[in-house]
Parts: structure tokens; sequence; C-alpha cells
């Protein structure tokens, strides 16, 4: 599977009802640029004020997620964002000239046959991701609701109903590839039971209502009274209760489609993390609170990531150069050589690795009681590895050196003791011109930054003998 962006290859329309709105929308979902993410846009007021898909927009949960931004909300928005991370897009516009997307038939099926016949294709920047490497969970003490999310190589979800309903009963539905949702999750449309619509419905809260999309659990008698609300809702000359306990207004997509549907919900409240997730969600009896809890805190999680920048990578892989390689493209040997391998290099970015152990030769000097590597060693450390990038894109790095020109913004965040494996990632500001190598350095320990900088250094050609 590709790890670049993707967005759709043009645009494309839908026009309905919304569940709760009652209001005809037409929904336009537009390709957009790398890093967009998915942005609403409502195009019936004034402005066309932008609300973007992020779960710190999250104002209201019952019967829906409702996003607002500076007092403009877009309503029930959970199964067009499920249907968009279930076809692999990471970036949208998606303008509307209403709150609320259209209804359908209660599932994302449309939506995904929509993006689809749009088309998607790949765009050139590298998709970033929420890599859990812990276990983090979310509990409803009231309700009970947990949601879990375990690490994982990829995105897992597998939900866990239980309504303590005959109608009903308990329901699991799981999810092993964001693949799968096409076929195995898309079609799931909502549900909900009689009692609970015979509520909305007095209190003219599903305007939108139509009895083919979405399935209704009969959890109490069906009385003449409740019969009749419901064929006038409807508009239908008559109501009754199939075999297995649901209203006559359709068929089951699958004997599991609550279950199914509540996975659906999961993926689109989560699609409000902002980001994709390598990690298997366990979801324990959801809901649309629950959720967006849950993603607040990966989305806490993401930014605590970020800030950390700390490279995804494999320590003990193949690198890309040993020790002997180093020495090939650097004029530093020991004890001032102070990065043993490296790890990842690209045009851009390099990262390197250095083992700290109590046999290095500064120890004996600085602080020998409760030894700590020199602050200043851990910068030139920062700027080996930077020059790495700039020599292995010459054809004779013998022949060059990298001289320093500015240290800037440089802070020691923890102290480096032995037994720490360092590792420093650089990644260039701006292009380099005329051989100057503008750098920004980060070094770390496990999860935690221990030294930052950003550095300016010049390539010269060396004198000859």
């Amino acid at each position: 599977m590709s790890d670049k962006q993707k967005t759709l290859k043009e645009e494309v329309s839908l026009c309905g009802i919304g569940l709760h709105t009652g209001r005809e929308v037409t929904l336009t979902i537009k390709p957009a640029k790398e890093n967009t993410g998915f942005v609403f846009v409502r195009t019936d007021l004034e402005g066309h004020p932008h609300i973007e898909a992020d779960v710190n927009y999250v104002t209201a949960t019952e019967r829906g997620t409702t996003l607002e931004k500076l007092g403009v909300r877009i309503h029930t928005c959970e199964h067009l964002l499920a249907a968009l991370v279930g076809c692999d897009i990471d970036n949208a516009i998606l303008e509307m000239n209403s709150a609320e997307p259209p209804i359908l038939d209660g599932s994302s099926r449309f939506f995904v046959d929509a993006i689809e016949k749009a088309g998607i294709v790949e765009q050139n920047v590298d998709r970033e991701y929420l890599v859990v490497k812990e276990v983090l969970n979310y509990v409803d003490p009231t309700t009970g609701s947990e949601l879990t999310i375990i690490p994982s190589d990829t995105y897992e979800v597998t939900t866990m109903v239980d309504f303590g309903t005959k109608v009903l009963g308990t329901q699991n539905a799981t999810l092993k590839d964001i693949s799968e949702f096409k076929d195995e999750i898309s079609s799931a449309r909502t549900f909900s039971f009689l009692h609970e619509l015979e509520m909305l419905l007095d209190a003219g809260l599903i305007k939108g209502g139509d009895i083919s999309n979405a399935i209704v659990y009969v959890d109490k008698e069906l009385t003449a009274e409740t019969s009749e609300k419901l064929k006038k809702a409807f508009g239908k000359d008559d109501v009754s209760i199939r075999p297995n306990g649901i209203l006559d207004n359709l068929t089951l997509n699958y004997p599991n489609e609550a279950a199914r549907h509540k996975l659906l919900d999961v993926i689109g409240d989560l699609a409000l993390v902002g980001v994709k997730i390598k990690g298997k969600v366990i979801a324990n009896k959801p809901g649309h609170f629950v959720n967006t809890q849950f993603a607040k805190k990966l989305n806490r999680q993401w930014k605590l990531q970020r800030k950390k920048n700390v490279p995804d990578i494999d320590i003990y892989k193949e690198p890309v150069f040993d020790i002997n390689g180093i020495m090939k493209l650097m004029p530093h040997r020991p004890p001032f050589l102070l990065i043993d391998k490296i790890l990842e290099l690209s045009d851009s970015h390099v990262v390197g690795l250095k083992n700290v152990t109590m046999n290095e030769p500064f120890f004996v000097g600085h602080f020998p009681k409760e030894p700590v590597m020199p602050g200043v060693l851990q910068v030139e450390a920062l700027a080996q590895t930077g020059g790495i990038l700039v020599l292995a894109s010459v054809p004779d790095p013998e022949n060059y050196s990298t001289y320093f020109i500015k240290m800037d913004k440089v802070k020691f965040k923890k102290k480096v003791v032995p037994g720490d494996t360092l590792v420093f990632k650089i990644e260039l500001i701006s292009p380099i011109r005329r051989g100057i190598v503008h750098m920004q350095g980060y070094g770390y320990v496990g999860d935690s930054v221990v030294v930052e900088a950003e550095l300016m250094a010049q390539v010269a050609k060396n004198k000859p003998d």
C-alpha cells in the first residue's frame, strides 16, 4: 500500500435530505491539496465559512456528531467522514448548501460509490501517522462504554454492542484492514429502537426521516397509536413487524448490521483525530460521545508525537551506512567521530545513531562521578549527522569538509548518560545553495527530545595537499 497522501481525481456531487434538519442539501466533494485534511464549506452562508473536521470543534453528540466553529455548524458528519477514510482519502473539500450531509440510505455506501466514480489520485507528499506504541483507553463511567487502542501495524477496528434488549441482543463486528470497508461496512445502515424513534418524532427532531433510511428495532409493543404516528411520519399505508423484530420497511444487509454500523460510526468519529492511525481499536458499546472523547485523547497524543517529532525507526535494522561507510564519507576519526550508524537518508533528511558508553574519553574529565555527555558534543554529533546528508550527495566526499557558520535556538532538555542510545534526526530547512546548508536537528533518547538546534554550515572543498 502506498504511503503517499490521496485525494479525489475530480469533484462529485450528491443530493438528498438531512436526517435531523429535514432540509434538502447538495454535497459536493472536491479534490484538495496535500495536508488539507477534510474541510467542510457552507456555501449557503456569507463568506462560505470553513469548518475543519477536527475533534476540537465537536459541540454535540446526540443522535450524531456535530461540529461548530465560530457559530457555524455541521450536523451528522460521521457517515461521510467514514466513507472518506474507508476509501483511503486524505484530503477533500466538502461543500454543502445546508448544515447536514444527506442521510441517503443511512449508511456510507452512496458516498463511497460517488468517491469511486470521481476517482482517486496519489499526491506528492508522504502520509503521517499516529503510531500507537502503548495501550490507551477511555471509559464512560455512566454508560460503561469503553474504547481501547493497542499497537498494530495497520488500522483495525472491532466493535461490541449490547443494548440490553432481546430484539437486538449482543453483536460484534470486526474490520481487519481499511481496504475491507467498502464491502464489509459501508452498506451498514443507521438504526434506532422504536421507543427512541417515537420520542424523536414527538419532539420534532427527525424531520428528514424516511422509513427507507433506518433500521427500526421494535423493543416495545406496536400500539395502534404508535402505528398511526409511524404511518403519518413516513407516508405509509401500513407498518408491521418482521419475524426478526424489525419494522418491515427494509431487509437487513447483514445479521449483525447494527454492530457494523457502530463500527462505521467509530471510523467516522475517529477521522476527527486528523491523522491516519496505526493501531487496533476495540470499542465496547461505542457511541458518538465516547467515540469523540476518545478521539480527543488520540488527538492530544498526535500533537505530542508531532511536537516531539520522534522518528519511527527500527534501530536494529540494516543501516544505510555502518561505521566504515561513515568514515569513507567523513574526515572525522575517533575519538571525535560521534556517530555510529546512519539509519535513514534521503535528499532532505538523515537519521543517525550513537551508542553512548562509559568508555567515551570525555567522561574521564566531564563530571567523572556523575558522567554526563557534554552539550557541545551533542550539537557536534548533530552537525556530523547533517554532514552525512550533504557529503553523501557529492561524488567525491573525501575532498570536502563541512564547517559551522551558525548555531541558533539550541536547547538541552535532558541529560545524556552512559547506556543511552542517541538518535539524531536532521531535516533541511531550505535547499542547499552555494554550499550553504540550513538544517533543523533533533536528538532523542527513547521518545524524549534531549537536544535540538538550528544549524547552518558551509560545505567547502579541501585544499590540495
